[in-house]
């Protein structure tokens, strides 16, 4: 599940991305509106936004506005220190989905994701091409009947390409998919977990397929296929 934080408390922000990953959702950060604003323009839109009020520039009950006068439905739970029954009225009336005032516990706030989610249409538990699928749920990959062993990184790889089924994706989409919240990944880094996936995967009847100049592919192929 991708989460965008938007939250410029780099305290509650790192303890917000701690709790929904070790809750195994893929967590970008931002520490203003408006670059919050700006993602939510892209066509690969997180599936919950969690956004406080009280940002810098552009506030949360503006970038929700804008988020619904462009016709986004990505679900959005605001985060406010403001217990004012007025704020919080405004803050749905604007378009955000639910509100959570600070502090609150942390199986609050994922709970609250999670129905979030599953309201507007959570991911699917298994994703499959081929021989290939992965148990979302239980973070588990089958070739068939056969587990295979996936590091952190390689599982999220597999992930966002089985996502993105028979799309292109570029290696700095891979690299904001796997590492959103800022830590340093080459390109290079992310041809050595292809490379590793694909002897894991061989006999998947899966291939991927290098797109030169754009990324990567996921594409079906037949099990006698060089």
């Amino acid at each position: 599940m991708q989460i965008l934080v938007a939250e410029d408390d780099s305290v509650i922000a790192d303890g917000l991305c701690r709790v929904l990953t070790a809750q195994g959702m893929t967590v970008q950060v931002v520490d203003n509106g408006a670059t919050a604003d700006l993602l939510l323009q892209r066509a690969d839109t997180p599936e919950v936004v969690v956004l406080d009020i009280g940002l810098p520039g552009l506030d949360g009950f503006e970038v929700v506005r804008r988020l619904r006068a462009r016709g986004g439905r990505v679900p959005v739970l605001l985060l406010t220190a403001r217990d004012a029954v007025a704020d919080r009225v405004r803050g749905l009336e604007t378009g955000a989905d639910d509100y959570l005032v600070k502090p609150f516990a942390s199986a609050e706030l994922v709970a609250r994701v999670r129905a979030l989610a599953r309201r507007h249409g959570a991911p699917p538990a298994l994703l499959a091409m081929g021989d290939l699928t992965l148990d979302c749920a239980t973070r588990r990959a089958r070739v068939r009947d056969r587990v295979i062993e996936l590091s952190v990184r390689e599982w999220t790889v597999l992930e966002y390409l089985l996502q993105h089924g028979a799309r292109v994706v570029s290696k700095q989409q891979i690299i904001d998919a796997i590492l959103p919240w800022g830590d340093d990944l080459t390109l290079n880094a992310v041809e050595v977990y292809v490379s590793r996936l694909r002897l894991k995967i061989a006999d998947a009847g899966v291939a991927i397929r290098t797109i030169r100049g754009f990324g990567y592919m996921l594409e079906p192929v037949a099990h006698d296929a060089p």
